[in-house]
């Protein structure tokens, strides 16, 4: 067990809303973007063992949800990827100011992981501001237009928010966990860690919000593919080794490693692995984020090489070319 690191709160304004976000350790920046319900503390359980590693580690309410008040409450229509990718980067640049990496503006590059819903977000981070990212670890994100046949799942997905809207939270809830054709995917179900249940009141509040305005516009949102291809050298999928065959959390990472070339990581537990079992997860992680600064570094080292080679061609004395013999010189 690691020792508990000093949380520090911050807030920051964005457009329409309060960011209420958590840091603790010091070293490069990990932002933990939470999905689903969850908020900050969905991460409570690995975010010392990162901070023991080495890193700042960052976590944030989402807009509209448990601690990150709109400037007008009530959230009116479907939320935006885009958005909240920016609200990321306002949490990243707010964190920099407060001193979680000393170092002249612009900020440098963050180590960056989303799960679920989050991972959607870290996606549209990466693709839209490829130079604020050092690594990016998208767990399970549910862009089931990725698939090959995306119908089903697109359309599980809005019978769940008319469930919501017509009968209420537990009938939504229940078709929710089950696939499509409605089978429900084997769990093994585990008596909730304790930051979990202190975040229990939140998550529950939160979840009318998230079926009604996330769920749908956000599992049928279409990444930036060219834009991922561009930075799928920053970028890790991942898939949880519990998950099984749900195709609509699995399919996707698979899906969009094939198309960018990015790698694919198994990681322990399910879609919530990173509550599940958060030990094992951010051991995990860690891996991962270090396999990325070691390739990072490795180029940069031949870039270098490159460069200094280069630069002394160029210093070398050219020889004079040697005239030709003439006729009148024979």
């Amino acid at each position: 067990m690691n020792a508990t690191s000093a949380t520090r709160v911050g807030s920051v304004v964005v457009p329409g809303a309060t960011l209420r976000y958590e840091a603790r350790g010091s070293g490069p920046v990990l932002l933990l973007i939470p999905g689903g319900a969850g908020d900050a503390g969905m991460y409570e359980g690995m975010a010392d063992r990162l901070a023991a590693a080495g890193y700042t580690v960052v976590s944030y309410d989402q807009r509209g949800l448990s601690r990150s008040p709109l400037v007008r409450p009530g959230i009116a229509g479907d939320q935006s990827v885009a958005e909240w990718a920016d609200d990321a980067l306002a949490v990243l640049a707010a964190v920099s100011r407060d001193g979680g990496e000393t170092t002249p503006a612009p900020p440098p590059p963050a180590y960056v992981f989303g799960a679920s819903s989050g991972a959607v977000v870290a996606l549209a981070l990466l693709a839209r501001h490829p130079g604020r990212v050092r690594r990016v670890v998208a767990h399970e994100p549910p862009l089931v237009e990725l698939l090959a046949e995306p119908a089903p799942y697109r359309d599980h997905f809005a019978e769940v928010r008319e469930l919501h809207r017509t009968r209420g939270l537990g009938p939504a809830m229940a078709r929710f966990a089950e696939t499509p054709d409605g089978r429900r995917p084997e769990r093994h179900d585990a008596e909730l860690p304790e930051f979990m249940r202190r975040m229990a009141d939140r998550m529950a509040a939160n979840m009318p919000v998230f079926l009604e305005h996330v769920l749908c516009p956000f599992s049928s949102s279409a990444p930036d593919l060219d834009g991922l291809r561009v930075a799928a050298g920053k970028l890790v999928l991942g898939v949880g080794r519990g998950t099984g065959d749900q195709e609509a959390l699995v399919g996707p990472a698979r899906r969009l490693a094939e198309l960018t070339g990015a790698p694919v990581t198994a990681f322990p537990g399910g879609h919530l692995g990173c509550v599940e079992q958060p030990e094992p997860f951010a051991g995990l992680l860690l891996d991962a984020l270090r396999a990325g600064s070691a390739a990072e570094s490795a180029a940069e080292s031949a870039a270098e090489s490159a460069v200094a080679a280069v630069a002394v061609s160029a210093s070398e004395p050219v020889a004079a070319p040697v005239a030709a013999p003439t006729a009148t010189s024979r």
